[in-house]
């Protein structure tokens, strides 16, 4: 059977062509292949698929036009830049602004840490499956008209997609593991825009109202140090990515948060919401104003009677970070650095410093003060992304291949601390604490590394705490803490030891520190927010539209 052909006239000319305009199929020819990519990518999960805007982009590009004069170069000129941003609009990128605001940070990328970047946008099967469409439309396009059928699916999609909106959140499940905390907002208008942002809403004016007060030891109490280890780039999913949710130090803590959320996906708010510790959970806007005095946790323990320490592995300069952390309540000098082995380079070639010398130098500072009690809150960026090892194992790998080589070192320096704790004269509380995850198998909705979209698996980040006592040499078995938790529960837990001291007089059982913990239901935001409801996730970055967080996150 011979293709289908356009009516023609008398002298063999097509309708279009006697009317002095342009016939359709060559006017879509190159564009058919970006709609047709376009709707792979969606097959794929790779992007989002808007299909009013495309269906108005699809008709402007169809609309005949006159041959003579340059009106044709005119749309093309037009519609190149218009096909990107609403391929742009489609992906699960960035907004725009936000990408724009970055701009300034992402001047401080090395160009190693930049190429590898640009290479996680690449995946090699899904390019090879374009190629293939690709092959396959040359070979059609003579039998086949291929922008009636490319047409055809835009609408049918858009139909289907219309009918799914009113119910899109009520039917698209997330991660079902674990219970809902107590009180967790039940849905009852099938998850509308509205219904959500009410329950949003509700969260944070019940988390204004809660603050966990540090109560001052009783003067007979048994003094004790409080570390806090908060670590960059650290999640449950990495840990599981990784393999090393077995090693041992997680089975020499006494008690592990196995659903705690963090929050933050970037280390400046992570920061921020630990220093507010004691307080309830706020709106990524809310970090940026100042709290009340009695949120803020390192002033609460000094007015506990401890001697506050700070202490890095890095300098604190990009993002402004020392002076955030500042703003906190936590006035101390960072600890000085000089001399200290140079064990990664950072994203931005500054220097990272390994964690073993930083904190063996902050014991031997320790070591003559004559404080009885001090807080350390240490920041360890030894995991963030783009940081590449100066030697040993690892040294040529890139960054994504060299965060097991970096958190199995990690783990190693923070199990020798605590056995030298353990030797030494101190008795001490250790609190290990990631700020985030590092995404390190990125998703449908991100690439590796990318953290714009506050999802569980970036933000539930494994807690783990021990009380070590050199004087004691019993050994519990781990307590999990299995509801849903954040920073409150964390300062619950402290403030409890800070009324019964772990150590003694009776013997230190991690289950009577647990008790009765706060649940914190799932919030996580910075310019997205991430929501939980009815063990189900929502996410928006617009403050109006919710979309459902996808079942199955991997590409």
């Amino acid at each position: 059977m011979r293709p289908a052909t356009a009516p023609q006239s008398p002298d063999g000319k097509t309708s279009s062509q006697v009317a002095g305009t342009t016939p359709v199929p060559s006017l879509l020819a190159g564009w058919n292949i970006y709609f047709i990519f376009k709707l792979l990518l969606f097959w794929r999960g790779l992007i989002d698929f808007h299909g009013p805007e495309n269906l108005v982009f699809f008709a402007l590009l169809a609309l005949p036009l006159p041959r003579p004069g340059g009106w044709r170069l005119v749309r093309l000129l037009l519609a190149i830049p218009a096909g990107v941003a609403l391929l742009y609009h489609d992906s699960y990128l960035p907004p725009v602004a936000r990408l724009l605001s970055q701009v300034g940070a992402m001047t401080d990328f090395s160009l190693a840490y930049m190429i590898e970047l640009s290479g996680r946008f690449v995946s090699w099967p899904v390019l090879g499956l374009m190629l293939l469409v690709l092959v396959l439309l040359i070979l059609l396009v003579r039998f086949v008209r291929i922008g009636v059928l490319v047409l055809g699916a835009m609408v049918a999609l858009t139909v289907v997609q219309g009918q799914q909106a009113p119910i899109m959140a009520s039917t698209a499940p997330g991660s079902t593991s674990g219970a809902a905390a107590p009180g967790a907002p039940r849905l009852s208008a099938g998850g509308s825009n509205a219904e959500l942002n009410r329950i949003l809403q509700t969260f944070y004016a019940s988390e204004a109202r809660r603050q966990v007060r540090l109560p001052t030891p009783a003067a007979t109490a048994l003094p004790f140090d409080i570390l806090f280890i908060h670590v960059c780039s650290l999640s449950w999913d990495d840990l599981h990515a990784t393999g090393l949710d077995l090693h041992p130090l997680w089975k020499s803590f006494d008690i592990v948060f196995r659903r705690f959320n963090s929050a933050a996906s970037y280390s400046g708010p992570a920061a921020v919401r630990l220093n507010r510790a004691t307080c309830g959970q706020t709106s990524n806007a809310g970090l940026y104003t100042p709290a009340t005095e009695q949120c803020y946790l390192m002033p609460s323990l000094k007015r506990a009677g401890f001697d506050i320490n700070f202490a890095m592995n890095h300098d604190g300069h990009f993002d402004d970070f020392l002076q955030l952390v500042r703003q906190q309540g936590v006035q101390a000098p960072p600890l000085p650095l000089s001399g200290l082995p140079v064990t990664m380079k950072g994203f931005d070639d500054s220097p990272i410093h390994g964690d073993a010398a930083v904190l063996a130098r902050w014991r031997a500072v320790r070591a003559t003060s004559a404080a009885p009690r001090t807080a350390l809150y240490y920041n360890t960026i030894s995991l963030h992304d783009g940081n590449r090892l100066t030697d040993g194992t690892g040294s040529g790998l890139g960054t994504l291949q060299n965060y097991k080589v970096r958190l199995t070192r990690l783990f190693d320096e923070m199990e020798a601390l605590m056995q030298a704790l353990a030797s030494g004269q101190r008795r001490t509380v250790v609190v290990l604490i990631p700020e985030h995850g590092a995404a390190m198998r990125g998703d449908r909705l991100q690439i590796a590394g990318l953290r714009e979209i506050p999802t569980p698996a970036i933000t539930t980040v494994p807690v783990g705490i021990r009380v070590i006592d050199p004087a004691s040499t019993g050994e519990h078995d781990t307590e999990y803490v299995d509801q849903p938790s954040s920073f409150l529960a964390l300062s619950q837990l402290i403030a409890n030891m800070l009324a019964t001291s772990p150590f003694g007089p009776a013997p230190f059982n991690p289950r009577d520190y647990t008790k009765a913990l706060p649940a914190t239901d799932f919030v996580a935001e910075n310019q997205v927010v991430v929501m939980g409801v009815e063990q189900r996730y929502f996410w928006r970055e617009d403050k109006v539209n919710w979309q459902a967080v996808p079942v199955d996150q991997s590409p």
